[in-house]
Formats: C-alpha cells, sequence, structure tokens
C-alpha cells in the first residue's frame, strides 16, 4: 500500500494505493497552513523481489534533492529501526559545493555561483577550485543527475574554458 498526504492552498488531501490501483478517492482531510507531500509506503512483496532499503543510498539521493531544492525539508524515516534523518539546505547548490569539498582545501573562500531565470527555464551554477588533482564536476536536469553529460554540460565547460582564456 502507498498513502499520499498533500498540503496544498490552504488544504490537505489524501488518497490511498493499494498494488498500484487507488483505493480511495481523493478526499480533503482538513486543513493547513502549510505546504509539503507526506508519502507513506509498505512494499508488496507480490510486486517487488525484495523489501530491504539500503539506508545511504536512499540518504545519500534525499540529501541529494535537498540540496538541489534549497529551502525544502526531507525526512527519512524508518520505523522498525526508528533511524530518522533531516534534509534541508538553505543555501542550495552553494551548500552542495561547500558539502563535496569539505575533505579538500580551497583555492579561495567564497564559492562562485549564478543563478539565472530564462523563459521559465531556471539555470543555477556553483563552483569552488580547490588543491584536488581530479575535478568533481556533477550536472542535473530536472533534479535528475545527468552522469554521461549531455549538451548543457559540454556548452558549460565550453563557455568557461572561453570566458577563462579571454579572461
Amino acid at each position: 500500500w502507498l498513502e499520499v498526504e498533500v498540503r496544498r492552498d490552504g488544504q490537505v488531501h489524501h488518497q490511498r494505493y493499494e498494488q498500484g490501483h487507488p483505493v480511495t478517492k481523493l478526499e480533503t482531510i482538513g486543513r493547513s497552513k502549510n505546504t509539503g507531500t507526506k508519502v507513506t509506503f509498505l512494499p508488496d512483496n507480490t510486486i517487488f523481489s525484495t523489501s530491504e532499503f539500503e539506508w545511504d543510498i536512499l540518504a545519500t539521493r534525499l540529501r541529494e534533492l535537498a540540496f538541489l531544492n534549497k529551502g525544502i525539508e526531507i525526512l527519512l524515516s524508518e520505523e522498525t529501526s526508528e533511524r530518522t534523518e533531516t534534509f534541508k539546505f538553505e543555501g542550495g547548490i552553494i551548500e552542495f559545493v561547500s558539502h563535496l569539498n569539505r575533505n579538500k582545501q580551497s583555492l579561495w573562500d567564497k564559492i562562485f555561483s549564478v543563478e539565472k531565470e530564462r523563459d521559465d527555464v531556471v539555470v543555477e551554477i556553483a563552483l569552488q577550485y580547490t588543491d584536488a588533482y581530479n575535478e568533481t564536476l556533477l550536472s542535473f536536469c530536472n533534479n535528475i543527475n545527468t552522469i554521461e553529460g549531455g549538451t548543457h554540460l559540454s556548452g558549460f565547460r565550453s563557455a568557461l574554458t572561453r570566458s577563462v582564456n579571454t579572461y
């Protein structure tokens, strides 16, 4: 089963699913001044081959999402172990860069960052040079890590190289 609770526009909405199908209609169950979504679920062993979750994998991904969506609060909780972790980063990708470089010596203290929106498309860039020999370059599109790069990454590399060369 899976239950979704959505707080939006002053109301709290709820719906339950079992084996991928809705078993209740979308109901308004209350009022709230807050916004957000809560998803609670129990995996069905007739659908999934395993119902074991890797805490570290989930925590890493949810931490990443919290960095990419500054100000959002994500709570990861497991009832069986009573383990809970909350991710919230007001600084967004600037804090992400700081987190990635926490064990490295930066060449300057301030992280360079740019945020621009055009035609409903938001682009954010944050970078910091360190004394490390290897680069850590991550790119995301719609909150998905584009590990194989793409035109946005090659365009960024070209523009950065051109800017440094021109300077």
